[in-house]
């Protein structure tokens, strides 16, 4: 009987059933081939192309075994970095999201016999925290790539510097009390029994005549001589300006010292994402080929952040990259940049002159509030080229 047409009922349910995942018994690894059922897998095992691959895997199974159980060793951390990253999960959830994938190795094939041995390997070698529960074992991720530490430390030292300041103000604030202190004892009070022998009775006076006139009298006396003083005040000040003499410098309250270094701390503050749109970049990862490596692309989008979409001007194309693998451009003197970090962030500005030796430039600020402002020693990765 020939073979059955492609859309035959017997073909299409055929195709139905090869979908998905079958049973583990019934599948040779080393020639990747899955059999339905145990009459398949035994004419398999029969077949010549299956006893070359036995041929071959016998004069080194080592071999064959330490590369299948690398396969399945990356693509499963491979999987739990990317699907879970460092959160705590369970490690059956993990290996059947793994095996879901039809093209998957199989752990038949690997060193390991059980996943719960798989689980305590990785744990052994310090690939990943694990723990035993009474629903199971748990797995956590631990990543160890250069990038993520070096952004963890970065984030560290940023919140230790935070805390210097915070001690720094208090400190301060510390001072300027202890120095208003200063020169001035603390009078304690006194205290003394009560002598009522000496007291003297007060007595009202409810006549309203000339009691009311003479109250009036003295509070008038009272409020002339203040309104004269306070405009022979005024009159010797003004007189004082107008001759040109030096007055006295006001001295700075505490509060006021505090605000400015506040607002020097905001000026000088710097962040850990710089990625701004229209501004024009530099790829300089290379895990996307020399195809795009060392190419400038215009940043459209920016998301998270620490993720942009960029258009390649070469070629046009779009990529959705990381800042860790883009860097900024700085454009000839004359050119149009924008200030990525720093008391500046945001405003535009003129390059006028490059610093190579201290890796800076200089820039005339185009826009904002501090518009027409020359500011010097900006490193190169605080600023880059507008498109």
């Amino acid at each position: 009987m020939g073979k059955s047409d492609f859309l035959s009922p017997k073909a299409i349910a055929n195709r139905i059933k090869s979908k998905g995942l079958q049973k583990l018994r019934w599948y040779c690894q080393m020639c990747q081939k899955q059999c339905r059922d145990e009459n398949g897998f035994k004419c398999h095992c029969m077949s010549e192309s299956h006893q070359r691959q036995l041929l071959l895997a016998s004069e080194n199974p080592q071999q064959f075994m330490d590369y299948f159980s690398g396969e399945f060793r990356n693509d499963f951390l491979e999987l739990l970095r990317r699907r879970y990253g460092t959160k705590r999960v369970h490690n059956n959830i993990v290996y059947n999201e793994y095996i879901s994938h039809r093209e998957h190795i199989h752990m038949n094939a690997t060193q390991w016999e059980t996943l719960t041995d798989f689980t305590k390997w990785l744990g052994r070698e310090g690939l990943c925290k694990v723990d035993e529960t009474p629903k199971g074992w748990y797995i956590q991720y631990i990543d160890r790539d250069p990038e993520t530490i070096r952004r963890q430390q970065e984030q560290e030292r940023k919140k230790k510097q935070d805390l210097d300041d915070e001690e720094k103000t208090a400190k301060f604030i510390e001072q300027q009390v202890r120095r208003g202190l200063e020169g001035k004892e603390l009078e304690m009070p006194v205290y003394t029994e009560r002598n009522r022998e000496n007291e003297k009775k007060v007595t009202f006076n409810l006549n309203k005549g000339p009691s009311t006139s003479v109250a009036a009298s003295s509070k008038t006396n009272v409020l002339g001589q203040n309104a004269r003083k306070m405009v022979k005040g005024a009159v010797k000040r003004k007189a004082a300006h107008s001759s040109g003499e030096p007055q006295e410098k006001k001295k700075k309250s505490a509060l006021d010292e505090i605000m400015e270094l506040e607002e020097e701390k905001k000026r000088t503050s710097r962040r850990d994402y710089w990625l701004q749109p229209e501004i024009i970049v530099k790829i300089v990862t290379k895990k996307l080929g020399e195809k795009y490596h060392n190419k400038k692309a215009i940043v459209q989008e920016v998301i998270d952040k620490y993720a942009a979409i960029v258009r390649v001007i070469d070629s046009g194309h779009k990529l959705k990259l990381d800042q860790i693998h883009l860097e900024t451009v700085i454009p000839a003197p004359g050119k149009k940049v924008m200030v990525l970090n720093g008391g500046y962030i945001g405003n535009e500005g003129i390059l006028e002159s490059i610093n190579e030796k201290r890796f800076s430039v200089t820039i005339t600020i185009d826009s904002g509030p501090f518009k027409g402002r020359r500011v010097k020693d900006i490193l190169y990765e605080d600023v880059s080229k507008l498109a």
